[in-house]
């Protein structure tokens, strides 16, 4: 599977084109905005919004962790979306790919859905914490705010970057945002939408698309 490497803080991560971090020092891949159970919330709404978005995610999980040589999975805020992600299906179906990776060690930093859908199930055996969680030079959050002493990485905006082409065409791609005090991961669940960033000096801003991830030149 592809990746690009960077440097960030002393360490070297991998952004990969599924919207994911790998951190190969500590075998820790890290998504954020998972938002399992979106779809369900919306169709509770009478909202016509596709099905299957659980399984799509949780299957571009699995082949990550596949990849990957991962004994950590650190997400970065709102795995759940709403209350509806606690139906019996959604848990049925989270139950069965916790199963598939039991030795797998998760650990869920709570952000503003988690707190309002609720801690997920103690037998799918995930660590909650609240942000900021320390982690070597890093600052895990969901919020993107600066940290006095380390380097933050987060998500809850879901960036995405307008490529602007001849004759009008448009394509928004999801990115990562590296930056020496804020660094934001792209949305990982299915069914999200995006936030138009426009990089900053200093930002680093690398797009994701078309199984591969390359830096934004200029």
């Amino acid at each position: 599977m592809n990746y690009l490497a960077i440097e960030h803080c002393g360490q070297t991560l991998w952004l990969l084109p599924d919207k994911a971090l790998y951190w190969p020092a500590r075998r820790t891949l890290l998504v954020a905005d998972v938002h399992i159970g979106k779809a369900a919330s919306y169709r509770a709404l009478h909202q016509p919004v596709p099905r299957g978005t659980t399984t799509a995610t949780l299957t571009r999980l699995d082949a990550l962790l596949a990849a990957f040589e991962c004994e950590q999975l650190i997400v970065l805020g709102d795995f759940l979306h709403a209350r509806h992600a606690h139906a019996p299906a959604t848990l049925t179906r989270l139950r069965t790919w916790r199963a598939q990776h039991a030795d797998l060690h998760i650990v869920l930093i709570r952000g503003n859905h988690d707190r309002h859908a609720g801690d997920p199930p103690a037998d799918l055996r995930i660590e909650m914490v609240n942000e900021p969680w320390l982690v070597g030079p890093f600052a895990l959050c969901h919020e993107p705010e600066p940290h006095p002493t380390h380097a933050v990485l987060a998500g809850h905006v879901h960036p995405v970057f307008m490529l602007r082409g001849r004759g009008r065409q448009r394509l928004r791609l999801p990115c990562f945002v590296i930056d020496a005090r804020v660094s934001l991961l792209p949305a990982f669940g299915e069914f999200t939408g995006g936030w138009r960033v426009d990089p900053l000096p200093g930002n680093r801003v690398f797009l994701a698309g078309a199984d591969q991830v390359w830096a934004l030149q200029g």
